[in-house]
């Protein structure tokens, strides 16, 4: 798998002097498996600079999971030059827990008066696929969900191929047992062996201290989870929109410190927009 991040901020996009190495657009995840499958995860900001590139690479099938219908993450998708081009067939993936589906979420955005163009008049170039946490299968990727702490409920993703393991899991509040809640021991488990874990990691311990249970996690928690399930690979994602680029490099040493302490061989970054890996 050929896996880019094209927008790694939570919340909101960010410009200026001070996000230039991490970067200002909100989350989107390219995914390609060795078979040519397009696989795009979540449509922030950053889904408009890929939306151009496929314009030109003209795969046939675009598949696009949604992890959540949050503004962060569905902002971009009137922007997806894909959607307007009927040489593209566009396959949309989602859950939501209540009456609002993908498509009703969608079709929302893309009404006046929040937008010129309604979603119905290019809906026959997009196939709406309600999913919860079954497993399922795009082209040579096997594709695991599962739910995710965070109000609204959500899906994190793992994503098998060949034996090598990606894991996505943002928007995600790392907590002990608890009524209703998916267990630390649970995440333990999905993210098993992982080849790259990309958890989000919003908070430094006095924010968390405020914003406990609004769905995110403390990034040392995100570096606990990595530690336990064996993952070789640990990028911080979903960076607070008011965290410069020197406080993220804080971020990602004090995470380094905590893996030497725990005699850990597990390999930690902060995701900007254009990291690239293979898997």
């Amino acid at each position: 798998m050929h896996i880019k991040c094209w927008g790694s901020r939570g919340s909101i996009p960010v410009s200026g002097k001070d996000y230039l190495k991490y970067g200002g657009d909100t989350t989107c995840i390219e995914i390609r498996s060795s078979k040519g499958d397009t696989i795009i995860i979540d449509a922030g900001s950053g889904i408009r600079a890929l939306g151009l590139k496929l314009s030109k690479e003209k795969p046939s099938d675009i598949h696009l999971l949604f992890t959540h219908t949050h503004l962060d993450h569905i902002l971009g998708f009137p922007f997806f030059v894909p959607l307007f081009d009927s040489s593209f067939n566009l396959n949309v993936y989602g859950y939501s827990p209540d009456s609002y589906s993908i498509k009703n979420v969608l079709n929302g955005i893309m009404h006046s008066p929040y937008f010129p163009i309604d979603l119905e008049t290019i809906q026959p170039a997009v196939n709406f696929n309600n999913i919860a946490d079954k497993p399922f299968r795009i082209g040579s990727i096997e594709i695991k969900p599962i739910f995710l702490n965070h109000p609204g409920g959500g899906l994190g993703y793992r994503f098998e191929e060949n034996g090598s393991v990606f894991i996505f899991l943002t928007d995600n509040e790392l907590l002990d047992e608890m009524d209703g809640k998916i267990s630390f021991h649970d995440y333990v488990d999905f993210c098993k062996n992982a080849d790259l874990l990309i958890h989000d990691a919003e908070f430094n311990n006095d924010e968390y201290q405020k914003f406990k249970l609004w769905g995110h996690s403390l990034y040392t928690e995100a570096i606990r989870l990595g530690i336990k399930a064996n993952a070789k690979r640990i990028g911080l994602f979903h960076l607070n929109s008011s965290r410069t680029d020197d406080q993220v490099e804080l971020m990602v040493n004090s995470s380094k410190n905590l893996v030497s302490e725990l005699d850990s061989s597990l390999e930690v970054f902060a995701v900007n927009g254009g990291f690239t890996a293979e898997v």
